[in-house]
């Protein structure tokens, strides 16, 4: 009932702004990256790709429609593939519908009780280092798949047999290992070649869609013997609803606790990539608690429809924002084309060999391994941000994502224990007339103030001059400095005027470039 009024105003909002052929165009875009990847994520889960597919529909045309960041768009994350793999490992595949009910219903509710904020206060190190963590577990467990074997049942496991996997190679003997080894090289060597040297006319075709086209089309001309991806006749055959035996496990502590990890993991990767995407373009904010509450419904939807949860994703909104997309209508279109694609032409998806979908994973997996994020960390904000990202990153690749997040945010408490007996923050809001505001913070800006703070920056009025200032601060954690740098940011990139009254440490901790 909803959908329908949102996605007239979302169609309504690209008219005004005389962008539907921008957004028409994006949308195709988008459709071209998701594919490859809603397939992949899925095979990565321990899922049928059809699963993938199902979450990239709900995410494209539910979520695109009652979103509260405009350009991102929504999807299976790479960021969810380890806890799925392990949800359905532990308790089976009918059991992942009903903990993705749960798990929407509470990001449903943060939504409704406006606690998007909060999800903001979780520490970058944090968040970054589980990334990475996810991002080697991926790797090391798709490699395995370009072998033509399976992931083992912990990361450890797939790290310690990659050796034995290479060893097992026989140039002598082309065997199916050899064979699918080589689909999936094909499709890496693809994706990576066509990304550095693609002509600037081309630029907006993905590399994920061309390394898998070049794996599909090498053992097809080569009739290799590989498996290949299994996908039904009819997309409504892969809608699984929960039933009523699997929801009454949910009175286990265990699962709904799995569930709460879901639901918070989803939301911090998604108003993390939120607050990325908002840094790419100069149009309107994202409203997060409306993003969390459209997160929730289509996490519900997913779960009622027994396939894959979904988060906002950096790498297909960032495609959506390069293309040129003006609204959100660009997104719901992607779902609409993903779910024409699937009903009208499964036949050419079933072509695809499972390597070449590895491949695409193992790049994708990689590029979340980014030592960038730690060096920022150390360089900017020095050495126990970088410690924390560390100890998370280790912990989820050797014991597993949850564990890894809760060591992660208990070690950035300790940024609190220096400035125990004076955490309080006083936050003064003035209007100096002539268009000109000043917030001033006084006290220690730690995560446990975030909220607060971003509440009272984010109400200043979008133009006109906003004088900040910070010569009253005490202390700044890597947390709330990432935020107000965006803050920053995006102020100079949507026209306003800021100056930042700052020095020492307080300012050393700031990227202020464009602020006065």
């Amino acid at each position: 009932m909803t959908a329908v009024p949102a996605s007239s105003e979302a169609a309504g909002e690209a008219r005004a702004s005389g962008g539907f052929v921008r957004d028409l165009t994006a949308s195709v875009v988008v459709f071209l990256v998701a594919i490859p990847l809603c397939m992949g994520i899925a095979v990565a889960s321990g899922v049928p790709a059809e699963k993938g597919l199902i979450t990239g529909i709900i995410g494209g045309i539910v979520v695109g429609a009652l979103a509260g960041s405009p350009l991102q768009v929504s999807g299976p994350a790479a960021g969810l593939a380890v806890i799925v793999f392990e949800v359905v490992q532990r308790y089976g595949l009918a059991m992942l519908g009903p903990i993705l009910v749960v798990a929407g219903i509470i990001q449903l509710l943060a939504g409704v009780l406006r606690l998007g904020q909060w999800f903001r206060a979780i520490s970058p190190a944090v968040v970054h280092g589980m990334l990475a963590g996810i991002g080697l577990l991926i790797v090391v467990g798709q490699i395995h798949v370009l072998f033509g074997d399976g992931p083992r049942p912990n990361g450890l496991q797939n790290l310690m047999a990659i050796p034995g996997a290479f060893l097992s190679l026989s140039p002598l003997d082309i065997g199916r290992a050899e064979q699918t080894f080589l689909v999936g090289v094909v499709t890496i060597g693809a994706m990576l070649l066509w990304e550095k040297l693609r002509p600037a006319k081309l630029k907006l075709l993905p590399g994920a869609l061309l390394g898998v086209v070049a794996g599909t089309l090498l053992a097809a001309a080569l009739g290799l013997d590989v498996q290949r991806i299994a996908i039904p006749e009819s997309i409504v055959a892969a809608i699984a609803p929960p039933q009523a035996s699997d929801l009454a496990r949910l009175a286990s502590p265990a699962i709904l606790i799995t569930a709460l990890a879901i639901a918070f993991i989803a939301s911090a990767e998604t108003l993390l990539s939120a607050a990325a995407v908002d840094r790419m373009h100069s149009g309107p904010r994202t409203k997060y608690d409306k993003e969390l509450f459209a997160q929730g419904v289509g996490n519900l939807l997913c779960g009622l429809a027994g396939s894959l949860p979904m988060t906002g994703v950096i790498v297909r909104s960032s495609a959506n924002v390069q293309a040129g997309a003006q609204s959100r209508l660009s997104a719901i279109l992607h779902g609409v084309w993903i779910l024409g694609f699937v009903a009208l032409l499964p036949f050419v998806l079933r072509q695809i060999p499972s390597a070449a979908l590895a491949g695409v994973l193992v790049v994708t997996g990689w590029r979340l391994v980014s030592l960038q994020h730690a060096k920022h960390l150390f360089q900017r904000y020095g050495a126990l941000p970088m410690a924390i990202w560390a100890v998370t990153f280790v912990t989820v690749v050797a014991t597993d994502l949850l564990t890894g997040v809760l060591v992660g945010l208990a070690l950035t408490v300790l940024e609190l224990v220096p400035h125990l007996r004076r955490l309080r923050l006083r936050i003064r809001d003035k209007d100096l007339g002539e268009e000109t505001r000043e917030v001033s913070l006084e006290g220690a800006a730690t995560f446990v103030q975030l909220p607060r703070i971003a509440k009272v920056l984010e109400a200043t009025p979008p133009k006109g001059m906003v004088r900040l200032n910070l010569e009253r601060l005490s202390a700044l954690d890597h947390t709330c400095a990432e935020v107000l740098t965006e803050w920053l940011k995006g102020r100079r990139r949507g026209g306003g005027q800021v100056e930042l009254q700052a020095s020492g440490p307080i300012r050393d901790r700031l990227e202020v470039v464009g602020a006065h």
